[in-house]
């Protein structure tokens, strides 16, 4: 691989540099590696000693040497490709955009070529997802450690306490799910001055853009294809990404299993959702791969294309409570349509409950006998301080058994501390930018981070409260930047930046049985690397793909 990226250099139009990783950063951001770096196995001290590994030559394709004509050829191609594959979000600029399809439409914020990532990095992160899928569902059992992990937490974040009184109500009724779907995403970033892979956060809720991100990576693999000539880029060095496929494939299994050909599989939305395309290029396979569902042949007396027209609805909370009802024997009645599946692509922050009514929904589908993606557990395994106390010295062995599993997982954790460890607090104080602030949120734009880190931790001493159980604090992950066009609005902006790689993970489970438990395709996200946040529907990131190396 070395030697076929050396041969970029002799491309007329490209400029390819033969630098390694190990380069000093340019960001002054970045300059502040410690000489040694917390480590989540030993989580009770402060920047405890972390083993080094030796870092592969890696060198950099340099996308801002392309020559500006065929840099312009390359852009225009690309926005064709995505206007017409539907690589797609709504336009903040149209009023209509987040709720009538095809009004308003933009290509989705994309890089114009592939990012460099280690294969085996890549192969790492694929090996664990399966782990993290069935670690997620064994948490999820453990209601008592899920409720005294958070009971601090509760306290403070009333966000969390409403959800921690729905699980407790699910308790009290002794309320079992059977069946247990989860479509996940671990989120990676691998950190420049020790070349691990350490991961960011476990998304267990709404895990978007699996319907765009196989998109993303054909898109690219059309391009290296198209200008093979002029860029001598592999295009088979791009991994295939079924994560629509694999999304899709999974809640039809979860439909399956529900066993009732009249019901229908029912996402949970937005009011406005600019992102709804990527919702349903999920619901679009799903709709075309319904006559796989002859399984339930003994149901002949029901017309085929009746439950083709039928087999997904999109609902706000809001109409769920209006238009929903729980029948005597749990069945979910939504608008007249029974409810196998309910998908939640929203219900992940408090903004989304901007009323009691979203509330009695959000119970509402709990009690019910509808699979849920995720169950109130599910969702609650996936917070933060969860992803903190697992990091905890002996917490994994009370989940996994097998000590393989236990060494591979471990070894993606980053430093991840409480904010009752008075050590850690002053250490992140007097050394802030090694460190990042995590409330329980979801979707971007809530972190803290370096001299902001100081001042909230001062101000929580300073008010002497419980404050500080609404976050976590996490070792902040240094990845190398890398040269990148991006493209937004239709307009290329050459940058430097940072990129993360999420897995998709899916599982399913009927009692004792598991049904599906695989690692489920990519999303690659990346951003300018003076950005702190990388969500790309909070309009910090863009869309990007993997190039092997």
């Amino acid at each position: 691989m070395l030697k076929q990226l050396h041969a970029f250099g002799v491309e007329k139009n490209i400029c390819f540099t033969n630098r390694s990783f190990q380069q000093k950063p340019t960001n002054s951001r970045a300059r502040q590696y410690p000489s040694i770096i917390p480590m989540a196995q030993n989580s009770s001290s402060p920047l405890p000693p972390l083993k080094f590994e030796a870092k592969p030559p890696n060198p950099v394709f340099d996308p801002h040497g392309l020559d500006s004509n065929l840099l312009e050829k390359i852009a225009y191609d690309a926005l064709v490709w995505s206007s017409l594959r539907g690589l797609l979000v709504g336009d903040r600029a149209s009023q209509k955009s987040g709720t009538v399809p095809g009004v308003g439409l933009v290509h989705a914020p994309i890089s114009l070529l592939p990012m460099p990532f280690q294969e085996s990095h890549y192969k790492q992160a694929c090996e664990v997802a399966p782990i993290f899928n069935e670690l997620v569902d064994r948490v999820s059992l453990d209601s008592n450690f899920l409720q005294e992990s958070l009971a601090r937490t509760k306290k403070v974040d009333a966000f969390t306490s409403r959800l921690l009184d729905i699980h407790a109500k699910m308790l009290d009724m002794n309320k079992k799910e059977d069946i247990r779907l989860g479509l996940h995403r671990s989120d990676y970033m691998v950190d420049e001055n020790t070349n691990l892979l350490l991961q960011i956060e476990l998304n267990t809720i709404s895990s978007s853009f699996a319907g765009l991100s196989c998109l993303v990576s054909d898109l690219h693999r059309s391009l290296l294809h198209q200008f093979k000539q002029h860029l001598a880029l592999d295009p088979e060095r791009i991994p295939e990404n079924a994560s629509a496929n694999q999304f899709e494939e999974a809640l039809q299994k979860a439909w399956s299993e529900y066993n009732n050909p009249r019901a229908v599989v029912m996402i949970v939305v937005q009011p406005e959702e600019r992102n709804m395309y990527d919702q349903h290029w999920l619901f679009t396979l799903l709709m075309e791969k319904y006559p796989l569902l002859a399984t339930f042949s003994n149901f002949d007396i029901y017309n085929v294309d009746d439950i083709v027209d039928r087999s997904s609805i999109r609902k706000t909370l809001a109409e769920i409570d209006a238009q929903g009802e729980l029948l005597a024997d749990g069945t979910l009645v939504v608008d007249g349509e029974v409810v196998a599946v309910s998908y939640f692509r929203a219900g992940y922050a408090p903004t989304d409950y901007p009323s009691e009514s979203e509330w009695s929904a959000r119970l509402l589908i709990e009690q019910s006998r509808a699979i849920k993606c995720p169950s109130i557990a599910y969702h609650l395994a996936g917070t933060k301080k969860i992803q903190q106390e697992l990091a905890k010295p002996n917490q994994l062995e009370r989940f996994l058994e097998n000590k393989d599993d236990i060494a591979k997982v471990r070894k993606c954790f980053a430093g991840l501390w409480n904010l009752e460890d008075s050590s850690i607090v002053n250490d992140a104080i007097e050394r802030p930018g090694l460190y990042v602030m995590k409330p329980q949120r979801e979707g971007g734009g809530n972190n803290i981070y370096g001299d902001d880190v100081r001042v909230a931790l001062q101000e929580m001493q300073k008010k002497g409260t419980e404050e500080d159980a609404a976050y976590i604090l996490m070792q902040r992950i240094f990845p190398a930047t890398s040269p990148a066009i991006l493209m937004r609005e239709g307009i290329s902006h050459k940058e430097q930046v940072l990129s993360e790689l999420g897995v998709y993970g899916t599982y399913l489970r009927n009692k004792e049985k598991v049904i599906m438990n695989n690692h489920s395709g990519y999303l690659m996200r990346t951003k300018v690397s003076s950005s702190n946040e990388g969500g790309v529907a909070a309009g910090f990131a863009v869309l990007d793909s993997i190039y092997l190396v």
